[in-house]
């Protein structure tokens, strides 16, 4: 059972917001408090795309194939989670963050797991696989809570 210690923060993101939250209370009644909200604007793929996928020509005469358009909208996510990958570096290194819960869709767990620095991954006392950033900040922390008095 891992417990959600005073000035744990709870880190929950997804590929387009993260919320850094602080445990104001003790391990017994934890209190999460939202300190910081990072966004960012990623449209749906279709919303991305203007043109038509580019073409190719193939073997034979007069015939042409698309070409697959990359993803956008997964590459947008990529990207933010590596941002927030070097916002956490900052603010471990600042002193800000000693000890820190990692809540994220699996993908994303395992885009920020491969692009964070050393010194973030000794602050992380458990990761949960789960998309909670729509959830408001009572229901977060009890499911949080919750999945950390499971390990």
């Amino acid at each position: 059972m891992i417990r959600l210690e005073k000035d744990t923060w709870v880190v929950v993101a997804d590929g387009e917001k993260a919320m850094f939250l602080r445990n104001d209370g003790g391990a017994v009644t934890p209190s999460l408090t939202v300190e910081r909200v990072e966004q960012q604007d990623n449209p749906a793929q279709g919303e991305q795309v203007s043109d038509r996928p580019g073409r190719r020509a193939d073997h034979g005469q007069g015939q042409r194939s698309a070409m697959e358009e990359p993803d956008w909208h997964q590459l947008a996510k990529e990207r933010f989670a590596a941002d927030l990958a070097d916002i956490l570096k900052r603010m471990v290194q600042r002193g800000r963050i000693k000890r820190m819960v990692l809540v994220a869709p699996p993908r994303i767990l395992g885009e920020m797991r491969d692009q964070l620095h050393v010194t973030v991954s000794d602050t992380i006392v458990a990761q949960i696989p789960k998309t909670l950033t729509g959830h408001p900040v009572p229901e977060l922390q009890k499911v949080v809570i919750g999945d950390l008095e499971t390990m």
